[in-house]
């Protein structure tokens, strides 16, 4: 086939290749079959093509045949250049004929020309490629990486037969699929609930550890009953907060891509959140001092998520930092940046540094035994983040061991109308 007959089919070739593109992009066809179609229907075109020409004679049939695979590769080349996924082709010899730049990347010792097995040192793929070849059935195998950090992948192996003179022209497509990702979302998922399970058997047990007493020994002990019965409660609200506290997680993950788009006044939801816990703040001694602009400052936000942000962060430097005598809040605008800053500072005995990257985790606890006996869920700061970040704002924490602790919830001011 000619140079210039080659230019000229590739407007079928391109036009070939829509249709299971399209259905692939469009989560109609899985990757595998949609490649294995596109390219039968690009070899078709192409061998195709030879067939309206001149008759070839017996002498040149090798050179023709050999020429057609070379247009073949290159067509290859163009199709596996265009597909986001890591996708390597072989022939049967399970030598490398082409490969993509995603696959150059996740396997940099692959080689076109070399075996795969020189590149690519993974016993479950070399042996899903030999049972593809000599069964021709699509294989799929999962494999870990370990060095130099922990990765799963999926590969998929799938033979395809090329129609032509040549029974042998028969390769093999290895897709690799990088899996860390939804493992490592499994492992949270799997954590989290380890975690709240855990958190709520603890007042789970004691309750059913103070029912039982007062069922049997103490049934007849008012003093007793009475004490119990206030442990019993308090076990309820906490637990009550923890179920709270998920709900409320849960609700705000649902709806972490909705911007909220309502004006609220940062000083009104601030004055509020100070005015509920004056209370708190009496029987821990400790005086909360309010700085903020003179101006008005407006956010796009929702009320009540704000309320509970503002509510964790000056509840925490209560509960945490009473030592400290003192909570500053400061609300501040900076127009140049286009930032609403409210900071929350308190005095008491400060976070050491390797707590901090972890405080916004969630069941994360500097103290195990002092959140839970303040009534901490270990999701207060959790919330807090996701909130922030669901009103296209951020959290940063600040704080030198033994000097207090400041916790900052920076969010966009609205722009500008002109």
């Amino acid at each position: 086939m000619s140079l210039r007959r080659l230019v000229a089919m590739r407007w079928p070739l391109a036009a070939a290749a829509i249709v299971p593109a399209a259905l692939w992009l469009f989560g109609a066809l899985a990757l595998a079959p949609a490649l294995g179609a596109f390219i039968l229907i690009g070899a078709a075109i192409l061998i195709g093509g030879e067939s309206g020409g001149v008759a070839e004679t017996p002498a040149n049939a090798a050179v023709t045949d050999r020429g057609a695979r070379a247009e073949s590769w290159l067509f290859l080349d163009s199709v596996l250049s265009g597909l986001p996924q890591p996708v390597i082709a072989l022939d049967v010899q399970g030598e490398v004929v082409a490969l993509n730049a995603p696959a150059s990347a996740a396997v940099p010792g692959l080689r076109r020309g070399e075996p795969i097995s020189r590149g690519l040192r993974v016993p479950e793929i070399l042996d899903a490629i030999r049972r593809a070849i000599a069964s021709e059935v699509p294989q799929r195998v999962e494999f870990i990486e370990r060095v130099p950090v922990e990765r799963w992948y999926e590969a998929i192996v799938v033979p395809v037969s090329w129609f032509g003179r040549d029974p042998a022209a028969r390769m093999v497509l290895v897709t690799l699929d990088d899996l860390t990702p939804l493992r490592r979302v499994d492992e949270m998922r799997a954590d989290f609930v380890a975690n709240a399970s855990h958190e709520l058997r603890t007042p789970l047990a004691a309750l059913s550890g103070f029912i039982e007493t007062l069922q049997g020994s103490a049934r007849d002990d008012p003093e007793a009953r009475t004490r119990f019965l206030a442990i019993m409660q308090a076990q309820a609200t906490r637990m009550a907060r923890l179920i709270d506290d998920l709900l409320s997680l849960s609700r705000i993950e649902l709806n972490a891509h909705l911007r909220p788009d309502k004006q609220v006044e940062l000083r009104g939801i601030v004055r509020q959140v100070v005015d509920g816990l004056q209370t708190l703040a009496r029987d821990r001694e400790v005086e909360i001092h309010v700085e903020a602009s003179p101006e008005r400052i407006d956010v796009l936000g929702d009320r009540d998520e704000l309320l509970r942000v503002f509510e964790n962060l000056v509840e925490n430097a209560l509960k945490y930092a009473a030592s400290g005598k003192r909570v500053e809040i400061m609300l501040s605008a900076d127009t140049e940046k286009g930032e609403a800053r409210i900071s929350v500072r308190d005095y008491g005995p400060g976070i050491a540094p390797e707590h901090l990257p972890r405080l916004t985790e969630r069941f994360y606890r500097v103290d195990v035994v002092d959140s839970r006996a303040q009534g901490g869920t270990g999701l207060g700061l959790a919330l807090a983040k996701h909130i922030l970040n669901r009103h296209g704002g951020r959290l940063s924490i600040e704080s030198v061991y033994g000097q207090g602790a400041n916790f900052t919830a920076v969010l966009p001011l609205p722009a500008a109308k002109t």
